[in-house]
């Protein structure tokens, strides 16, 4: 076939490099970069899995103590796992396992600069063996030239522009720096600016813009601060932690790490006045009375501490037992909450003429949960990243509102439910059938990374109703589901407590800044076959609940169920090559192959629209799966394809056959499966 002219690429969607070495059990289920979402079998774990892989709880002492051992023997890491000479490793978060493994997350350096994209975890026994690597890239980190042909000025100027574009208010840039730019392919010297000030919803603007320093193209864009939505003052009367100094009670939380709530009293910037009077009772319940937010805020951090704390054995956002703080009554009707690294901090706004404080409890899980996002896998907050970013706090933020057990906000898988933004009663998000908020994507598809982040978050919200509570119509806490699934096929749930272990253990300790749905559905298996073992009903249910919504195949196979043939052997496929086959004998069968044969393929490759797929029948008949499209930038193809084979003897030798028809982007087969009814 002929090939199509090269190009250039270095501005489309986020990418991430795979590496070809294998482990064995659940590790094989993981590359050294991108997660490659394969449903391949692995060896069951023992029975203790659960209990050997859970995450022990570390004091702030003794995970300073891990931090401290992993810094100073990063040069050693970084030559034990290949690293090149002018790259550093600088040590960012630590998770131990009860086994002794430890998880350590690095960000790296070249040649003194940060490299963004370029984060990793170091997976270590407790003898000190190196047993796997997860990198957010595999591509070789080596730049010829770090003299850069645009100016910082020049990056600065585009910066600004587009921050404009977006509402922002500033005629600056605040900051600018040289860096690595690694998260989209080869690694290329760049600036990455970073524009503040005010958008024109009133949200603080942190855009940060990556500019390409030898051709001034921009490569990425994402903003710092992330939104968040939710209800208002419906928790009722609830306990609050304070501080009594003389005769002055603070809504200070020194039962949780200090935190703190303040009262900005419509401003913008700063922390405000700490929230601070004779009386230890906190508000009247309406927004009349300014402590009503303050208390409905304090209220949500201490459950957020405490729910992570007893579910997870976690400490704080950073988990190292240091408190953030919360702001409220910020701005003039700003409808809206963010969560802010650069103040470690949660900020609400009081809604709608000032009549409806964005207080809510799943909004303070929500925020919470970004600062634990940013202070683990760091998910990037564009792209398919970001739309897992936000399903995450969407996710432990309904944990947070089931863990409280209130009776006043009673747990659901409903967002916002309570704030009516929407001034007709109805929640801003659905997890059970996302789409019903009328914008939110209820299964993954090629262009979800295009998406706004809180819309694209729809199928990972979708995944883990489904996950915990399975597909169909029921009535839970009062409220009525009704949850679909992308292949017609239900899922059986295996309840919200284990899925909730299962994406948190995958978020600690398997995605990396650039995992897109892909990765997370492998690393989610990853974690299920830690935690529950690769044969058990969990472990199947993560791939079932991926299934429904679009992400990789069934437990069983393509389909329903049916007798599965499977390769597993990766094979490369050459940049803008010639075509490769992989094999799968066929035997036991009688007659010809059916009109519905299900043909599951798993490839990990960056920019999948170079490839051109077939099945080839023993007969040597070609049946096309998938053509080129110059224009699909997303990364890897894994799905089921349905292909009439009447015509086809069932028993023989079948191929998978893969061309790359494009350079600069690279991949491999990393399984595929026929599924016979």
């Amino acid at each position: 076939m002929s090939s199509s002219p090269s190009r250039r690429r270095t501005s489309h969607t986020l990418h991430r490099r795979t590496a070809g070495a294998a482990l064995v059990g659940v590790a094989a289920l993981l590359t050294a970069a991108i997660q490659s979402g394969a449903a391949t079998a692995a060896p069951q774990q023992a029975p203790s899995a659960a209990a050997a892989h859970a995450s022990v709880q570390l004091s702030p002492s003794q995970r300073a103590e891990l931090l401290r051992d992993a810094s100073a023997g990063t040069a050693r890491t970084a030559a034990a796992i290949g690293l090149g000479d002018q790259e550093r490793l600088v040590v960012r978060d630590v998770v131990k396992d009860a086994d002794g493994t430890l998880h350590t997350r690095y960000e790296r350096t070249y040649a003194g600069l940060p490299v963004l994209g370029g984060d990793l975890i170091v997976d270590t026994a407790k003898s000190g063996a190196t047993q796997r690597v997860i990198k957010a890239t595999n591509a070789a980190l080596k730049v010829s030239d770090l003299t850069p042909d645009v100016t910082r000025t020049a990056a600065e100027q585009q910066a600004v522009a587009r921050a404009k574009a977006l509402g922002g208010t500033k005629s600056a840039a605040d900051s600018s720096r040289k860096v690595i730019w690694a998260a989209s392919g080869k690694p290329v010297l760049a600036y990455e600016t970073v524009v503040g000030g005010l958008q024109d919803d009133g949200t603080p603007n942190e855009l940060h813009v990556i500019t390409d320093a030898a051709t001034g193209q921009k490569l990425y864009e994402y903003q710092g601060v992330r939104n968040g939505t939710g209800n208002t003052m419906y928790s009722g009367t609830v306990p609050l932690t304070t501080t009594l100094s003389g005769s002055t009670y603070t809504l200070n939380d020194g039962a949780r790490g200090g935190h703190k709530t303040y009262n900005l009293n419509r401003g913008t910037s700063g922390t405000g006045t700490l929230f601070s009077q004779t009386s230890d009772t906190w508000g009247n319940g309406t927004a009349s009375n300014s402590a009503t937010a303050g208390a409905d805020a304090h209220y949500g951090a201490a459950v957020t501490w405490d729910f992570y704390k007893n579910t997870f054995g976690r400490s704080g956002i950073r988990n190292d037992g240091v408190a953030a703080y919360s702001r409220v009554h910020y701005g003039n009707a700003y409808v809206n909450a963010f969560w802010d690294d650069s103040c470690f901090c949660m900020t609400y706004g009081d809604g709608t003429s000032n009549t409806h404080p964005l207080t809510s409890l799943d909004v303070a899980g929500h925020e919470m949960s970004h600062g634990v996002t940013s202070n683990t896998a760091g998910l990037n907050y564009s792209g398919e990243s970001g739309g897992l970013n936000e399903a995450t706090s969407d996710i432990f933020g309904t944990g947070v509102e089931f863990y409280a057990n209130n009776s006043t906000d009673v747990g659901d898988y409903l967002i916002g439910e309570k704030i009516d933004i929407n001034g007709d009663g109805t929640p801003l998000r659905y997890m059970d059938k996302p789409s019903k908020d009328g914008a939110s994507k209820d299964s993954w598809y090629s262009g979800i990374g295009s998406v706004d982040v809180h819309y694209s978050s729809g199928p990972a919200n979708h995944f883990f109703y489904l996950l915990s509570e399975g597909s169909g119509a029921k009535v839970i806490n009062g409220v009525s589901y009704n949850s679909p699934t992308a292949d017609g096929l239900p899922v059986t749930g295996i309840g919200r407590d284990k899925a909730l272990q299962i994406w948190y253990r995958a978020l600690t300790t398997k995605f990396t800044s650039t995992t897109n749905y892909a990765g997370a559905r492998t690393g989610t298996l990853a974690a299920a076959g830690e935690l529950y073992g690769t044969s058990s009903a969990e472990y199947k249910a993560v791939q079932d609940a991926w299934a429904g919504v679009a992400v990789g195949s069934r437990s069983g196979g393509g389909g329903g169920g049916g007798t599965v043939f499977e390769n597993t052997t990766d094979v490369s496929i050459p940049d803008n090559g010639p075509a490769v086959t992989s094999s799968i004998t066929v035997s036991g069968r009688s007659g010809n192959a059916p009109s519905t044969l299900q043909v599951g393929v798993d490839i990990i490759h960056t920019w999948r629209g170079d490839l051109v797929i077939d099945l080839i029948g023993p007969s040597g008949t070609a049946y096309r799966l998938k053509n080129f499209s110059s224009s699909d930038s997303a990364d890897n193809v894994q799905t089921t394809y349905t292909v009439n084979a009447s015509s086809e003897v069932a028993n023989g030798t079948w191929k998978l056959r893969v061309q790359d028809q494009a350079t600069y982007d690279t991949g491999y087969i990393n399984g595929w499966k026929l599924t016979f009814p």
